[in-house]
């Protein structure tokens, strides 16, 4: 695979793992525009991080239809930019719908879900590459603390395993596009340049739908 070939790429993983950053670097790279994940524009979210079973509906369904809005260019190919880089797939919603609704709020989400991507074409694209981070539970519970984002104050190791572990599910069985596994706890892709250029070096040695990097110290 030729990174600079690659029209919409996508870096995900659990919360703390630093996609955005990632983000922001390889469309710093490839003159790209960067599509980020604003959580901050969710009214919800820090509700939810202090009452989960509460809040869990309603911040689903914002992120839902946020996420909707934000990549409906991208099911208009003549609006479609030259590259976009983003820190979210869409199929993630459901992951973490799954991961905090009850049976009840899950059936409603699914069906909001369903109504938003009808018809087909509303759904934005496959990517062309999907870079998958993940870090031990202990090094995400770290960089949370680290940001010290008040609103993630109130989350705790147990909860950040559970959806480590829901994210691993998914990217097991995910098949919509080539996916680069990349065990980022001993690697600095801002700060190190080494490291940026292993990530480089490793996408354009892909030759299959899944290929990994696992640098240990």
């Amino acid at each position: 695979m030729h990174l600079q070939d690659a029209r919409y790429i996508v870096v995900e993983g659990p919360i703390g793992v630093g996609k955005t950053s990632l983000v922001k670097k390889l469309a710093d790279h490839l003159a790209a525009t960067p599509l980020l994940e604003n959580d901050r524009n969710n009214p919800f979210l820090a509700h939810y991080y202090q009452d989960r079973a509460r809040f869990a509906l309603p911040t689903q369904l914002f992120f839902l239809m946020e996420r909707h809005e934000q990549l409906r260019h991208l099911a208009q190919p003549q609006l479609f930019t030259p590259t976009t880089v983003a820190d979210f797939l869409p199929e993630k919603d459901a992951l973490f719908a799954q991961a905090t609704l009850n049976e009840d709020e899950f059936r409603l989400y699914s069906k909001v879900h369903a109504a938003l991507c009808s018809p087909a074409d509303a759904a934005p694209p496959a990517p062309d590459l999907v870079i998958f981070l993940h870090a031990p539970t202990e090094v995400l519970t770290r960089r949370v603390l680290q940001r010290a984002r008040p609103m993630e104050s109130a989350l705790d190791e147990r909860y950040l395993a559970r959806i480590s572990e829901a994210y691993n599910q998914f990217f097991g069985h995910y098949d919509r596009a080539p996916v680069l596994t990349v065990n980022s706890a001993h690697l600095d892709f801002v700060n190190q340049e080494a490291d940026f250029s292993l990530l480089l070096q490793h996408i354009d040695a892909m030759r299959g739908p899944r290929a990994f990097l696992n640098r240990g110290l």
